[in-house]
């Protein structure tokens, strides 16, 4: 027999509530004895008129007051866009609001997982790759200069309907990657956790001989070390082979 709770890990996520890939995908990279349990948050689309909206004073509260009832070991905000969208620092905003009504659990944002994510590889020059309009790639890029990295290629897909995002085929996803990166890049950045991204990274990693990188992949990493597990996790890119600095 085997027991398919989180006797391990309970990780706790808070997801847009129109959003479908990032739970899957969690899941496709959940090691034994680690389970993904989600609350979610109400979402107008991808543009920054809808991402501010969602962040507004309350909804994240009262996501994180829910998610914090029960019993977990760490819990990440699963929105990259919605931690980036106001600049440097920002991230840690949104994981101090979690932080003030879900008590001792350790807590992420999907931003703050790839800072710590590209940071383990100690990568300065790399792309950016998204499905955002022009505005929202640009504040990405934006972000991730500001932390201290070379953004040398930047480009969205122009789309802002959530039920869209999560349609984008696996291997759109690929392609547009490929075509995307700078040949000059230490590493890939793929945003957007309502995007498919886990199944591409070993390829992709393959095919352009760097570390990639994606806010889902980065997500579940981050919220692995802070719930103290370092498992072997195969299929998904090196990053499941670095630790925390």
């Amino acid at each position: 027999m085997k027991d398919y709770t989180g006797w391990r890990a309970k990780i706790g996520l808070i997801y847009m509530a129109s959003s479908t890939v990032m739970e899957p995908e969690f899941q496709a990279m959940a090691p034994e004895g680690v389970s993904v349990h989600t609350t979610r948050i109400p979402f107008l689309n991808a543009s920054s008129e809808g991402i501010r909206t969602m962040m507004s004073e309350g909804p994240l509260e009262d996501a994180a007051r829910l998610l914090a009832t029960a019993p977990l070991s760490a819990a990440v905000f699963g929105g990259t866009s919605a931690s980036f969208l106001e600049g440097k620092g920002f991230n840690d905003v949104v994981a101090d609001r979690m932080r003030a009504v879900m008590g001792n659990i350790p807590v992420t944002t999907a931003s703050s997982a790839a800072l710590a994510a590209l940071r383990s590889f100690a990568v300065k020059r790399i792309s950016f790759v998204g499905p955002y309009i022009e505005e929202v790639t640009q504040r990405g890029q934006a972000f991730f200069g500001a932390n201290g990295f070379e953004v040398l290629a930047a480009d969205g897909l122009g789309i802002t309907g959530d039920i869209e995002l999560g349609e984008i085929p696996l291997e759109r996803v690929y392609e547009f990657a490929r075509r995307t990166v700078h040949p000059a890049s230490e590493a890939v950045f793929i945003s957007c956790t309502n995007m498919r991204s886990v199944g591409a990274i070993q390829a992709l990693e393959q095919d352009l001989g760097i570390p990639v990188i994606s806010a889902i992949q980065a997500s579940f990493w981050h919220a692995l070390m802070l719930s103290g597990v370092h498992a072997s996790i195969e299929g998904f890119g090196s990053l499941f082979g670095q630790r925390l600095d």
